[in-house]
């Protein structure tokens, strides 16, 4: 698969036809529209002090002097602890997005992921956050918000759409993995739903449960009235 991100104008639009979605979402029928990806996953730099473990006390202090420790494992590395300023770090865990992080510890340099985070249960500040290191040629999971797009067929015939997931997990190469699953609703009609297990995307997998709920158009009362009333102008019309 191409880099996107490469791609002179012409070749990006050449690229974009290829990452379609097969099949029809929820319907098994053809007809919607194609889902694409457009922009490879951004970077956010992190900068950390590195740490001992040690007490209760000499975390609290950490928090008190406005960082929070966290530490990085995985990929064959031993752990490092470390912590990073409590506003440097809001930029990562305050946010819808998500990053690659590029970690640098004291001058060294690690390539990771976002892997858990703790909050405070009263002020809902982040008082821990676990990192998993990865590597550049090897696949990685993480959470892609999704932008759901288009005039759908189902809201026009009066239904309404329902939103019911904000990030898919994905797997893939850190170069591979987009900034968002951009899925076109616009063939998305009434009293269907579009789930996990429909999209599919080239050069990464959908991780998420296939049955992982993405949207769906319900029937509204006035959806349902009109229908009726076409219903019953069809029964009443003489016969030709």
């Amino acid at each position: 698969m191409p880099n996107i991100a490469e791609l002179n104008k012409k070749d990006y639009f050449c690229a974009l036809k290829k990452l379609s979605l097969f099949g029809a979402m929820g319907s098994g029928k053809p007809g919607l529209s194609n889902t694409f990806l457009t922009n490879i996953m951004k970077h956010i730099t992190l900068h950390g002090t590195a740490r001992e473990k040690g007490r209760k006390s000499s975390i609290k202090s950490i928090r008190r002097e406005g960082h929070v420790p966290c530490v990085l494992y995985g990929n064959g590395i031993e752990n490092v602890l470390f912590s990073v300023d409590a506003r440097e770090l809001k930029a990562l865990t305050h946010t819808p997005n998500s990053y690659i992080v590029d970690l640098d510890i004291d001058g060294k340099s690690y390539l990771a992921v976002m892997h858990e985070l703790q909050f405070h249960p009263v002020t809902d500040n982040t008082i821990h956050v676990d990192f998993l290191a990865i590597s550049a040629d090897k696949p990685v999971s993480i959470d892609v918000p999704l932008n759901i797009f288009g005039n759908c067929a189902g809201v026009k015939a009066g239904g309404k759409l329902l939103i019911e997931a904000r990030k898919l997990r994905v797997s893939g190469l850190p170069d591979q993995i987009p900034d968002v699953l951009d899925i076109d609703i616009t063939n998305l009609k009434l009293g269907k739903q579009i789930v996990a297990g429909d999209l599919s995307f080239e050069g990464i997998q959908i991780v998420s449960p296939k049955t992982t709920g993405v949207c769906t158009v319900k029937h509204t009362r006035a959806a349902m009235a009109a229908a009726e009333d076409t219903e019953a102008a069809a029964e009443a019309a003489p016969a030709q």
